[in-house]
């Protein structure tokens, strides 16, 4: 069973970072591209960042570049979003996902399983 723990969320004040975790488990983390997407209330899930299954190719929506860095430790079986620069528009749940191929991918429709969410909230 495939399973993604997600955590690092917490309240920042503007400007300031946050870095988000992904463990996973239940398939060979390696073997796969991973995605970290975003909700924020009364707005649809949308892409953060994704990246291929050895770390080499990243890709990031427009919102965030430059200020988000996405990485892996395949041995570890870890996922990250590093964080910096943070605004109040990026408060959303954050969320960890497995590609269903290899490769980075930006569409929704090409992540198959999801983790539980973790809380980001920008506020002074």
């Amino acid at each position: 069973e495939v399973q993604l723990q997600a955590s690092g969320g917490g309240l920042v004040q503007p400007g300031g970072s946050l870095r988000l975790s992904c463990t996973a488990s239940g398939f060979t983390f390696d073997d796969y591209g991973m995605g970290w997407f975003r909700q924020a209330p009364g707005k649809a899930r949308e892409f953060v960042a994704g990246i291929n299954w050895s770390g080499g190719r990243t890709s990031y929506a427009d919102s965030v570049p430059g200020r988000f860095i996405i990485s892996r430790d395949n041995a570890e079986n870890t996922l990250y979003l590093q964080m910096n620069s943070l605004k109040s528009e990026d408060t959303a749940v954050y969320y960890c996902a497995k590609g269903s191929t290899a490769d980075s991918n930006r569409y929704y429709s090409s992540y198959g399983s999801w983790g539980q969410g973790t809380q980001v909230t920008v506020s002074s």
